[in-house]
């Protein structure tokens, strides 16, 4: 009897591929202001992040770089995101790894399918603006946040200059991301969350944050 070596795709991967292809046009023609999102060489399961860090914080100027890696079964697992840009912040540490409810599952977290990668993106912009010292991943920044908020200001302040702010002035306008090109207008700050394909409008209320 003769073998077939052609893959199969599973369901959870075609409805990955699926999913995903919707979620970057989204992205592509209604992006949140100060982000982008794309492919990182072409890979489904292997996207990067831009996050414009927001006006009258102390990140502004600054352009974040984060690794997005997509399970298989997303979207009922929730994405893998981190900070590739070093950032100072009280739930994000030193490794990049990030404290937000929606990127866990319940009971932990709050992430359903009806999130999307969008979704989660502004819930960081958000957090970025607005740090949850209650339930930090960096102990002793939280600290200065609760109890010494200038010393933090400044440290963050600092990191921001010394990692996230471009300094490539001389590219053209094609070699600029849609981060950039905001970055340049001044654009940045949070929005409103949205749902994909669900009918239904998020809520406006302040994120969740919860880490445990």
């Amino acid at each position: 009897m003769r073998r077939t070596n052609r893959a199969v795709s599973s369901p959870e991967s075609m409805q990955r591929s699926s999913r995903l292809k919707r979620e970057l046009q989204l992205l592509s023609t209604e992006p949140a202001p100060g982000i982008s999102c794309w492919q990182n060489d072409g890979r489904v399961d292997d996207l990067r992040a831009q996050i414009v860090g927001g006006v009258s914080t102390p990140y502004e100027g600054g352009l974040f770089t984060l690794e997005i890696v997509l399970p298989e079964r997303y979207p009922f697992e929730p994405p893998k995101m981190r900070f590739l840009t070093p950032i100072y912040h009280p739930n994000i540490d030193s490794a990049g790894r990030i404290c937000l409810d929606a990127l866990k599952l319940p009971p932990k977290g709050a992430w359903r399918p009806s999130l999307n990668i969008s979704t989660v993106l502004t819930s960081i912009q958000l957090l970025m603006a607005e740090p949850n010292p209650d339930d930090p991943l960096m102990a002793d920044i939280s600290s200065e946040y609760k109890y010494n908020k200038p010393v933090y200001l400044e440290k963050a302040r600092q990191w921001t200059e010394k990692h996230a702010i471009q300094r490539n002035q001389g590219l053209g306008d094609l070699d600029k991301s849609p981060c950039e090109d905001e970055l340049s207008k001044g654009l940045a700050g949070p929005r409103k969350r949205g749902a994909l394909d669900t009918g239904e409008e998020e809520e406006e209320e302040e994120v969740k944050k919860t880490c445990v």
